[in-house]
């Protein structure tokens, strides 16, 4: 597994605390969430809640006002984890904590996918897989040619590795050396249909994304220390010549024991009582 970090970049104990704390609380977050919505994706969220947590309360550089020229930039490809997100961005008070009672009812801004239109913190309108990191190149490209420095963060889903679009993208941004630009895979190993290399092989991904010019670290994508310090990393190294890719090994459903085996939990909705175990599981797990 590679890695090459170095250990100025390692969280601390109090930051890898928090950022677990962090994760745990987009957790049960979505489950209350979708209890309002009556159905939602779970695993999708729960697999990429430690990268939430390390973007948002750890890497990312924002300021109170989500529309501030030298943010971070932050887009989904997998936007059916906006009911994750949407938590993160009321507690960092760009929307109102009353407002997420209000999600998906008619009238809301907050959709089972995320609006910039009627969003603030929201950078990109994702929804139909694969068109993020052209939008993520973009918006990075851009900075450069207004000299700002920011970082665009985008993140995909292993599914989304089988449109040729991501692809056309991943081309164009090595090809531009946009070395402010970080793709970060959430290599969780299932899409609707089933796991992703019975529906369409995409291994080697990291020889794939290497072939087509970035950079490429394999981590753990729940372990908060390994995450964080790998994301610190590639956001600091001002070295590279190159965009960065981050695969981070993650499981879908991950805090849920029964989600984590069972893939038809991609869409799908707990009663109160299932519920109440799967909050009382997470409640249970170490922070």
């Amino acid at each position: 597994m590679e890695t090459g970090l170095k250990n100025d970049f390692q969280p601390t104990e109090a930051e890898i605390a928090h950022l677990r704390d962090r994760a745990q609380f987009v957790r049960l977050e979505t489950i209350r969430l979708i209890e309002i919505a009556k159905v939602g994706h779970y695993t999708s969220v729960f697999s990429a809640a430690e990268i939430f947590a390390a973007l948002y309360y750890d890497v990312m550089t924002l300021s109170a006002d989500p529309k501030w020229p030298d943010r971070d930039r932050f887009l989904m490809g997998k936007g059916h984890a906006a009911v994750g997100l949407f938590p993160i961005l009321a507690d960092l008070g760009y929307l109102s904590v009353e407002l997420l009672n209000t999600y998906t009812r008619l009238g809301s801004p907050l959709g089972d996918h995320p609006d910039m239109r009627k969003v603030p913190g929201i950078d990109f309108s994702s929804g139909s897989i694969g068109h993020a990191l052209s939008n993520g190149l973009g918006m990075a490209l851009g900075g450069r040619m207004q000299g700002r420095d920011f970082t665009t963060f985008v993140m995909l889903g292993d599914g989304e590795m089988q449109e040729g679009q991501v692809w056309e993208a991943a081309l164009g941004a090595a090809h531009h050396r946009l070395d402010r630009l970080i793709a970060i895979v959430d290599r969780n190993g299932y899409q609707l249909d089933g796991a992703v290399d019975d529906v369409l092989g995409i291994e080697p991904l990291d020889d794939k994304w290497r072939a087509f010019g970035w950079e490429v670290h394999i981590v753990d994508g729940h372990n908060p220390a390994e995450l964080t310090a790998a994301l610190r990393r590639a956001k600091a190294d001002r070295s590279r010549t190159k965009p960065c890719c981050i695969i981070a090994r993650t499981a879908k459903g991950k805090g849920v024991s029964y989600m984590e085996t069972e893939p038809g939990w991609h869409l799908g909705y707990l009663d109160p009582s299932d519920a109440d175990a799967a909050r009382a599981e997470i409640l249970s797990q170490v922070i």
